[in-house]
Parts: C-alpha cells; sequence; structure tokens
C-alpha cells in the first residue's frame, strides 16, 4: 500500500507539473487509446501497482486539462493545493459522514466549515446548511425545504402524504433560469414546465416591473450571477414584493453567491441575505475538488423537516447530525476540502482569489473589444460573451480555438446570438495564461 500511494503520488505531482507545456484539450490519438482500457470484465486479480500505471499511462493524456491555468470553459475552478491535498488525505481516511458517531472529524469539520462560509458568503448567522454533490442537488435540497414550508404554512405536511391532493404551489423563475434549477424542480415535484417565467433584462436579471401578483402558496428563485452574463437579479426588490405576499425567495448562486466574499464585488449581491434559501457550488469558485455542493436555508428547522432520517439501529448524538440535513446519508468527507481552502485562503486569500478572476475577465474583454470583435454584456464578474460576427463565423472560432489547444472556451447562444463565453474561475489562471490565450484567440479569429 505505502508503495503504491507513494506512487500514486508522484504521477499526480508529474501530471499537474506538465499542465502548463501541455494543450488544454486531448489530441484525438489520446481519446482514441482509451480503448485500450476496455475489454472483457478481468477473470483474476490484477496488480495494483499495474493498474494504477495503465489509468495514468493512458488515462491522464486523455483528460482535458482543467486544473491548470487556461481552461476557460463553464464555469470551472481547478483544485488549490491545500483542497486537493487535504481531499487526498480525506480520500484514505475513508469516513463515512452520515452521523457524528461514525466521524466525529468530519462532524467536526462541518459545523466549523458552514460557519466560515455563512460569514464569507454574508448569510444569516443561525442558517442550516448542508454537504452536497452540486448546484443541482443544492437546489434540490433547499427546494425541498421551501416545500416543506410553504405547504406546512397551509396545514399539509408533503413529507408524509406527498404532493397527490397538495394545494398548488406557485413557481416563479426568470426568463433566464439556469437548467440545473429547472432539474430540480422536476425531482422536487414541481415539474419542469409548471412554473410562471418573468422577463428579464439585456443582462439577463429579473425585471422587477414585471413582477406577478402572488397569492397562496409561493416559491419565487432568483439568480445570483447568471451563467452566460454574470448579472444579478434584483434581490432587494425581489424579497421585499415576495416576503410582503409570504412568499418564500431561493436563491441560485451557483458561482456568484461568492462575489460576497470580495469586498469590491459584495455590492452585486445586496439584498442576496434576504432570501430564505440558497445554493452555490464550491469546486466552482472557491475551486476544491469535484464534488461539494452547498445548500443554506434560512431556518434550519425547515431543511431539517424535509431531510431527516430516523432508523431505530442509527446512533445518534445530540448535536448536528449531517444525514438530517441532506438528501444522503453515505457521503465522501466534503468538509474537510473546504475546511482546507478556506483556513489556506483567509478572508484576504479568498476576496483576492474573486478580485484576481474578475479582473482577468476584464483584460479579456479589452482586449477582443480592442481588436474589434462584439462584447456582449457588461463584464462586471468573471463572465465574458464575445461574438466575432455572424453566427457562423463565431461557431468557427469556437472550433479551433478549442482544437488549436492554447486554451479552451466553450459557446452559447445569448438573446438570440451566438456567442463564446470565457469563464474565468481557477485559481491557477495567471496573468501570462490570459495574455497567451487572448493572443491565440485574436489570432485564430483572424484567420477565421
Amino acid at each position: 500500500m505505502e508503495e503504491l500511494l507513494r506512487d500514486t503520488a508522484e504521477r499526480a505531482t508529474r501530471y499537474l507539473a506538465g499542465l502548463e507545456d501541455r494543450r488544454v484539450a486531448p489530441t484525438m490519438d489520446a481519446v482514441q487509446r482509451l480503448t485500450a482500457l476496455a475489454g472483457p470484465f478481468p477473470d483474476g486479480p490484477a496488480d495494483a501497482a499495474d493498474t494504477l500505471t495503465l489509468l495514468d499511462d493512458l488515462g491522464s493524456p486523455a483528460t482535458v486539462a482543467s486544473a491548470g491555468g487556461r481552461y476557460f470553459g463553464f464555469v470551472t475552478g481547478g483544485s488549490l493545493p491545500a483542497a486537493l491535498a487535504a481531499n487526498w488525505l480525506a480520500g484514505a481516511w475513508d469516513q463515512n459522514c452520515a452521523f457524528a458517531v461514525m466521524s466525529p472529524v468530519v462532524a467536526t469539520l462541518e459545523e466549523i466549515a458552514l460557519d466560515w462560509l455563512r460569514d464569507a458568503l454574508h448569510l444569516p448567522a443561525g442558517c442550516g446548511g448542508g454537504f452536497v454533490t452540486g448546484a443541482t442537488m443544492a437546489n434540490f435540497t433547499a427546494l425541498a425545504a421551501a416545500r416543506h414550508a410553504v405547504l406546512a404554512r397551509v396545514g399539509w405536511d408533503v413529507e408524509a402524504d406527498g404532493l397527490f391532493g397538495a394545494p398548488p404551489v406557485t413557481v416563479i423563475v426568470g426568463e433566464e433560469v439556469h437548467a440545473s434549477l429547472v432539474k430540480a424542480l422536476g425531482l422536487v415535484g414541481f415539474g419542469r414546465n409548471r412554473v410562471v417565467t418573468v422577463p428579464v433584462d439585456g443582462q439577463g436579471r429579473m425585471r422587477a416591473d414585471a413582477l406577478p401578483p402572488l397569492s397562496g402558496p409561493t416559491i419565487v428563485c432568483i439568480q445570483a450571477g447568471n451563467v452566460n452574463t454574470g448579472a444579478f437579479d434584483p434581490a432587494e426588490e425581489i424579497c421585499a414584493w415576495a416576503h410582503d405576499a409570504g412568499a418564500w425567495v431561493h436563491v441560485d448562486g451557483a458561482f456568484g453567491l461568492w462575489a460576497a466574499a470580495a469586498p469590491a464585488r459584495a455590492h452585486l449581491v445586496a439584498g442576496m441575505g434576504e432570501a430564505d434559501s440558497w445554493a452555490t457550488d464550491a469546486h466552482k469558485w472557491l475551486n476544491v475538488p469535484y464534488d461539494s455542493g452547498l445548500a443554506f436555508v434560512r431556518d434550519p428547522e425547515m431543511l431539517r423537516a424535509a431531510m431527516t432520517l430516523t432508523a431505530a439501529y442509527l446512533q445518534q448524538g445530540d448535536g448536528r447530525e449531517a444525514s438530517h440535513y441532506t438528501p444522503e446519508s453515505s457521503r465522501r468527507a466534503r468538509a474537510a476540502d473546504i475546511w482546507a481552502a478556506l483556513r489556506s485562503l483567509g478572508r484576504s486569500g479568498l476576496a483576492d482569489l474573486i478580485e484576481r478572476t474578475c479582473r482577468y475577465a476584464t483584460r479579456f474583454a479589452d482586449g477582443l473589444q480592442a481588436a474589434g470583435y462584439e462584447i456582449l454584456n457588461a463584464v462586471e464578474l468573471n463572465q465574458v460573451l464575445v461574438a466575432f460576427g455572424d453566427g457562423e463565423r463565431t461557431r468557427r472560432v469556437i472550433a479551433a480555438v478549442q482544437a488549436e489547444g492554447t486554451c479552451w472556451c466553450g459557446g452559447t447562444v445569448w438573446q438570440g446570438r451566438t456567442a463564446m463565453r470565457i469563464s474565468v474561475s481557477s485559481w491557477a489562471t495567471t496573468a501570462d495564461d490570459v495574455e497567451r490565450s487572448l493572443a491565440a484567440i485574436i489570432r485564430i479569429a483572424r484567420a477565421a
């Protein structure tokens, strides 16, 4: 075991050290070589060291170098050194985090990390929280608590009696609602299409002047950070309007909620702390390893009511038991990664991570605009939308940039316009990475 783990650490270190000099997207040859990992299910055991060698030799070259500094696709952070190291150690611990008796250390880390997260994200001090896989499950978890709360107010116990025959619940979203929240609405039983949609402005923000009248059990879903533009819904106005009618407000803040941690960007999240629940990802802007989502609920009893787990054989203590706040029972020790990331960064380091990546996004926008290309969004956060002409030409540029390998940027359609989407989210990105990538994008766009 010791020799195998030492070999693993050496291979992982070598992989990370090589990211600077390799292309971001793997070659087609490397992808095609993955077929050698297949074959019939082996009849007998294989040597562990040989198995690791095969995985590294064939698997590592076929990865996307999203752990490096030149990956700008989706909203993907890398892994901070302390977070990755904690992840490795927690993997060796192999703890089941369902109950404190199963892992006192993880139960303690969860409570500490939740305190630090509430502080960093400017959330209510007493709100409940749960560690989940990502934004979809964070939205699901928070919406389940919202479902419990709004139906309990009209005398319906949804956990006991389900949704058959329950009073109808109105769900309100913006036209730019993210797909993960829509999926969560389906999972929690509200349906993906049974929503009231509010128009948005040119940056994707919900229009406060278009909010409908409210009555009965209602959940209003708003965004902190549009996935294309980075824009924020007007939370102060929406929360006041919703709460006057007794509605629940949920914030999908998969990456944008982290703006609260940077003093220069905190104004963007104004009013978000007035909501009733929040969802975010730590594997995005906090830069911890996948997977790591977070759900927060203002009233922890609403979250506990929706998620609680009981059985005669389960040994429970008097303190917080994690399984009462998440959908899963058996879970990895996500709190170890988050605790290590937050402790290694501190308040100033976290603020610098957010602010630095936002500055890099602005540099991309300024450089591309100076080269004659159209920036489609107001770059206030870490997202940049750029068009290189009509839709066909923009798609050609995106494909060529991805194939060339210097960096990787994705594509999108924004309010009818095809655009390249540049998301700067990684701690590993440097000013040199930005300039190198910017030069490659401009060179390729001109050639197109």
